[in-house]
């Protein structure tokens, strides 16, 4: 009998577990974007300059995945997200696509995540940038935001904007500060209810300034790049605690990913080896980007994922958490990860696409097609992308190009909205020629 308190205490913590990992149970839902990271900005995924110890730490509570793909930019991968569709369906194909004149999409032929989220029941808030997207957060279904006038980092500055208004600051303020101050506000203002919050950092995209943190005495033409990385992981590390403060890390699922790969003015290596490309580029260190899932007694803690997860995949997994449905007869490019998240194996994609411009691939595991019908042997990724020729097709790259081919020739990207130009992205195999002086 007086072993009855400890199998008490024990059933508790059980039944507790059960019904956080429920599939009915609506759980609160943040989604981190940090600007201009890849793998190699993260120590969790084997950078050898940069520490993140508070990421690190969200990765080893739950899941990271090895094998999610964004766009090589960020107004498409914002586009992307936010849709839950491919840039050639949308509009959303590059940085200014998002224009009123342009092809990118708009709010009213869409079916935009937060605002179904919201018809869900969920209370939706955004924190951070936005104007690579277009419109308002407002028209995209988010109650409530905290944003800034431009596409790029806004550090250092004497305004912001919340909720369509201008706050104008008395001195310089640092904004990353006032959009995590905006961030932990929404949480505890809606505690009691579900909430998604969608928080796309500004760090750490250029220009590199020194951060609050910065030594004092740090001279003109120091580079900040590695304080900047340090104050995002603050900031993510100080969010999680408030959550955990309030009681509520077992009802959150909290994510966190990167726009694009890294920027190419700060490359770093991960055992010693550089990834092959950079933000901007075809290339996979472009668009293959960190993805940590957390949501204590769901997730399974310290695994890593090697299935393909494609930045739509975001709109189905939500929606599956949220216990809601996407509208009928709308075309979506989503396959829900939720399975995933409870540890299962779900129905993982067996592609993954990718589109800049009038540049697209398809990724499979172990391979890479792209519009020009050149294949790649994607083995020894993301460090090698080694192309293949026909002529020097084995049984197995033969069976890739067939099948990636087809897929291809299904999406039919160009018959979709595309600018016809972009020709700057760099390519797997192709090297830059130098202009030839005139005689």
């Amino acid at each position: 009998m007086k072993r009855l308190p400890l199998l008490c205490c024990a059933l508790l913590c059980l039944t507790s577990i059960m019904l956080a990992a429920e599939p009915g149970t609506k759980p609160n839902i943040i989604f981190i974007l940090a600007d201009d990271l890849g793998h190699d900005g993260l120590s969790c995924y084997g950078s050898d300059v940069r520490k993140t110890p508070n990421i690190d730490k969200l990765a080893a509570s739950g899941t990271r995945f090895d094998l999610c793909y964004s766009a090589p930019l960020c107004g498409p991968s914002r586009c992307v997200l936010m849709t839950g569709r491919y840039a050639f369906r949308t509009g959303g194909i590059g940085n200014g696509s998002w224009r009123a004149d342009g092809p990118g999409a708009k709010a009213a032929n869409e079916q935009p995540m937060a605002r179904l989220l919201k018809q869900a029941g969920y209370a939706t808030g955004e924190s951070g940038k936005w104007r690579q997207v277009g419109e308002t957060p407002k028209d995209w279904g988010f109650e409530e935001y905290c944003t800034d006038p431009t596409a790029g980092g806004w550090y250092w500055k004497t305004s912001y904007e919340k909720n369509g208004e201008t706050i104008d600051t008395p001195k310089e303020e640092y904004n990353p500060d006032i959009i995590q101050a905006f961030s932990l506000d929404f949480i505890n203002r809606h505690k009691e209810h579900p909430f998604f919050l969608y928080y796309p950092m500004h760090l750490v995209h250029g220009p590199i300034l020194r951060t609050p943190d910065s030594a004092a005495d740090a001279g003109r033409g120091t580079d900040f790049y590695n304080d900047n990385i340090a104050y995002m992981d603050k900031q993510v590390g100080a969010l999680v605690a408030e959550v955990e403060k309030l009681g509520l890390r077992e009802k959150t699922l909290i994510i966190f990913s990167g726009d694009n790969g890294t920027a190419l003015s700060h490359p770093s290596t991960i055992g010693g080896r550089m990834i092959n490309g950079k933000k901007a580029s075809m290339l996979e260190g472009g668009s293959r980007v960190p993805f940590i899932a957390s949501w204590p007694g769901v997730t399974p803690a310290g695994k890593v994922n090697k299935d393909l997860v494609n930045f739509t995949d975001m709109q189905a997994t939500f929606l599956e958490l949220a216990g809601a449905k996407a509208p009928e007869g709308f075309k979506f490019d989503s396959v829900s990860i939720a399975p995933q998240l409870r540890g299962e194996k779900g129905t993982p994609r067996e592609w993954a696409y990718v589109q800049l411009g009038s540049r697209w691939f398809v990724r499979s595991q172990g391979w890479k097609l792209n519009e020009s019908g050149e294949l790649f042997d994607m083995s020894d990724a993301p460090f090698v992308e080694k192309p293949v020729a026909v002529s020097e097709d084995t049984e197995a790259s033969k069976a890739a190009r067939t099948r990636l081919t087809a897929v291809l020739a299904e999406l039919n990207p160009a018959a979709g909205k595309t600018d016809g130009g972009d020709g700057k992205a760099a390519r797997p195999g192709k090297k830059k020629r130098k202009k030839k002086k005139n005689p």
